[in-house]
């Protein structure tokens, strides 16, 4: 039977990280900062989806409209349904339902 004989910096890393050597964890790290610009860049465009659906919204409203396209949101759906399978759909929605604003 082996024993290895684990620092308390090795386990800090492997339940920061979950891997189970330092190089994995230095990796993991690395990859987890570029999974964070992209959260951070996604939160952006989402913000600017809602911004410009609010103009869009606008638009609709003061020429007498609904402030909801079905039609339209039918095709986002569909768009995100293609691209992404099934959770693209729930995606696509959390979207929409973002970016309606107040109903």
């Amino acid at each position: 039977m082996t024993v290895t004989a684990h620092t308390e910096s090795d386990r800090t890393e492997s339940d920061r990280t979950g891997a189970r050597t330092n190089e994995a964890a230095t990796v993991i790290d690395g990859v987890r900062e570029r999974i964070d610009a992209l959260d951070d860049r996604i939160i952006g465009l989402v913000q600017e989806r809602m911004a410009v659906s609010a103009v869009i919204q606008d638009a609709r409203i003061a020429s007498g409209g609904r402030r909801v396209n079905l039609s339209r949101e039918n095709e986002i759906l569909g768009r995100f349904r293609d691209a992404l399978g099934t959770p693209g759909t729930t995606l696509a929605m959390t979207l929409l339902e973002l970016s309606r604003g107040r109903i």
